[in-house]
C-alpha cells in the first residue's frame, strides 16, 4: 500500500512541479525574459530566480553565488556568465517589491516541493528494495511500482499470468491501438 500511495503521489507531484515551473517561468520572464531561453532546466530556473530577484539589485559579487547555484563548472562562457550578459542588457519590465516578494515566495515552494520530490523518489526506491528486490532489479523501481499499482497488490501481481503483466504493462498502448 505504501508503494501505491508513493508512486501515485510521484505522479501527481511530476505534474503538479511541471504546471508550477513553468508558472514560475511565466511570471518571472515579464522581468527577465532572456533566462527563460538561457536556463532549460525547470529546478535551476526557479534557483536562479529566486537568487538574482531584481535585475537592479545583482552586483558583480553575487556573480559566483550565481555560479555555484547554476553548477556551472566553466570560469567564462558558461551558463551564469550567459545569464549575467543578459541580466544586464535585458529587455524586461522594472518589477515591484511586493511582486517580486511573491514570485521568490513561490519560486521557493516550487523549489522546496522538487527537493521533497527527490526524497520521495529514493523512499520509494528503498521500500521496492524491501519488498521486492527481484522486480526492481528486471524493471526499475517506478515501473514496478506502477505494475504493483495497476494489479492493486503484490500479491494479485505475483498471481497474475506474464500475458496479464504484459498487458497491464502496456496498458496505454493497447487501449491507443484498440482505439485506432
Amino acid at each position: 500500500n505504501m508503494i501505491i500511495q508513493a508512486i501515485c503521489l510521484l505522479d501527481q507531484l511530476d505534474k503538479d512541479i511541471n504546471t508550477f515551473s513553468m508558472r514560475c517561468r511565466e511570471w518571472y520572464s515579464w522581468h527577465f525574459p532572456e533566462m527563460n531561453q538561457i536556463v532549460k532546466d525547470n529546478f535551476l530556473f526557479c534557483r536562479a530566480a529566486e537568487y538574482i530577484r531584481a535585475r537592479s539589485s545583482f552586483s558583480d559579487e553575487k556573480l559566483q553565488g550565481l555560479k555555484d547555484l547554476l553548477m556551472d563548472d566553466e570560469d567564462e562562457g558558461g551558463l551564469a556568465d550567459k545569464v549575467y550578459t543578459a541580466l544586464k542588457t535585458s529587455m524586461g519590465m522594472d518589477i515591484s517589491e511586493i511582486d517580486m516578494l511573491n514570485i521568490r515566495s513561490f519560486s521557493s515552494r516550487v523549489i522546496s516541493l522538487t527537493k521533497y520530490r527527490h526524497s520521495l523518489q529514493s523512499y520509494l526506491s528503498d521500500r521496492m528494495d524491501k519488498v521486492a528486490p527481484n522486480l526492481k532489479a528486471l524493471i526499475g523501481d517506478a515501473v514496478g511500482a506502477r505494475l504493483i499499482s495497476h494489479a492493486g497488490s503484490l500479491t494479485n501481481l505475483a498471481k497474475a499470468p506474464a500475458s496479464t503483466v504484459q498487458i497491464l504493462g502496456a496498458e496505454k498502448a493497447l487501449f491507443r491501438a484498440l482505439k485506432t
